[in-house]
């Protein structure tokens, strides 16, 4: 969720004075408290403008990436990377993977994205009619597939019978074993 400049102002006040603005719906409160404390901590590095939103796209070169990609592969804190650079740190993590796997020349992105007019209409998929023999082949491994089924449901049936007597045959045993010790008690 976006927020303009004159809510971050009021959260950032209301957060200095000991108060929290109310928490908009459909966000977490403790998330969204975090998000406040650290726009308290912008604006107390940067400044209270540093809250704005930019009000151009600025589009960085290859180089510009690099030496923010650089600074945070030296050990500088990615947050104080982007905050510093004006972007998100999102944005910046994703530049500093692009980096370790494609190097500098990963850097060189594509100028913004294609719109959706100028997407390609999407070809319906449309399989290749069947020869002949493939047709046969299809039916064949049909009806060994459904063969293999029916196999391993009959296996499936036996081995739950063989458990079902093998329990039978246990229960029987320790009856047996008891009337033996009952018998033996008596005597």
């Amino acid at each position: 969720m976006k927020y303009d400049y004159a809510f971050k102002l009021n959260a950032v006040e209301m957060y200095r004075s000991s108060q929290w603005i109310d928490t908009p719906d459909g966000i977490g409160q403790k998330n969204f408290r975090k998000r406040i404390v650290q726009w308290s901590r912008i604006a107390d590095i940067y400044g209270l403008e540093s809250l704005r939103h930019p009000s151009t796209c600025s589009e960085r070169t290859a180089e510009d990436r690099y030496e923010l990609v650089a600074r945070v592969l030296a050990g500088e804190s990615q947050k104080r990377v982007a905050i510093s650079a004006g972007i998100d740190s999102g944005l910046l993590s994703k530049w500093v993977q692009i980096y370790k796997i494609n190097g500098y020349e990963g850097l060189n992105l594509k100028k913004g994205r294609r719109s959706k007019k100028d997407m390609p209409m999407k070809k319906e998929f449309k399989p290749a009619e069947l020869t002949q023999s493939e047709r046969e082949e299809l039916i064949r491994l049909r009806a060994e597939t459904e063969y293999l089924k029916t196999e391993n449901e009959a296996i499936k049936k036996l081995i739950a019978l063989r458990h079902k007597k093998e329990a039978a045959l246990l229960k029987a045993k320790k009856q047996r074993s008891s009337k033996t010790l009952e018998n033996e008690d008596i005597n």
